[in-house]
């Protein structure tokens, strides 16, 4: 038994322009019951790996493209990992493995001052945990950017990276009014884990710390 797919199997089932509504985890599991049956052979994907990608499709979109995504994900890191069968650990993992490439993807042509605007996001995200003022962000760039041996740019270029990377879906932005007294600002905060982002930018940046 293998849970590895041939390419036309693939094809056929993610890469096709197929429209999807938002689904609750309950239809996304009829979905993906559908279309294990094509995929693997019987015995390799319990009802527990079916659960916990239709859970993790409905946390992140509802969308049925991305749970199946996911459960292809984890057959190809169980046939690497020569395994018989799908487990929900193999679930987590290959998780993991497709945030990091959406974040690579996402920045793989972006400039590079807007890769340390969003590895200077990440690192104050990670230490405060809670989404991020503008004016908080500047800094912690400037440090990056030293660290690089960059010159920094404006204070303004570092704004309009943050406008970019919410257009690009990395980064979700969300105005804030405090009325007279706290004024009106923006909030910043990532739209996958720091981990992924910092193995996403891995590949482009020194995240080490």
């Amino acid at each position: 038994m293998t849970p590895s797919l041939s390419s036309k199997v693939r094809s056929s089932l993610c890469e096709k322009e197929v429209s999807f509504s938002a689904y609750e985890a309950p239809e996304l599991v009829d979905v993906l019951e559908q279309r294990e049956s094509v995929a693997f052979k019987d015995g390799v994907v319990s009802e527990s790996v079916l659960r916990l990608c239709a859970a993790y499709g409905a946390k992140d979109s509802g969308d049925a493209r991305q749970a199946l995504d996911l459960l292809l994900e984890s057959g190809d890191l169980a046939r690497e990992r020569g395994d018989d069968s799908i487990t929900d650990e193999h679930v987590r993992e290959a998780r993991k493995r497709l945030q990091t490439e959406q974040v690579v993807e996402g920045i793989r042509n972006y400039s590079y001052h807007g890769q340390l605007t969003l590895w200077a996001l990440a690192m104050v995200e990670q230490d405060q945990n809670e989404p991020v003022r503008t004016r908080d962000i500047y800094q912690p760039y400037e440090t990056v950017c030293e660290k690089e041996g960059q010159e920094p740019v404006s204070n303004r270029a570092v704004r309009e990276y943050l406008s970019e990377l919410e257009t690009l879906g990395i980064v979700s932005s969300t105005e804030v009014n405090r009325g007279l007294d706290g004024g009106v600002y923006k909030e910043h905060s990532l739209n996958q884990p720091v981990s992924a982002v910092k193995a996403g930018l891995s590949e482009f940046v020194d995240t080490s710390e």
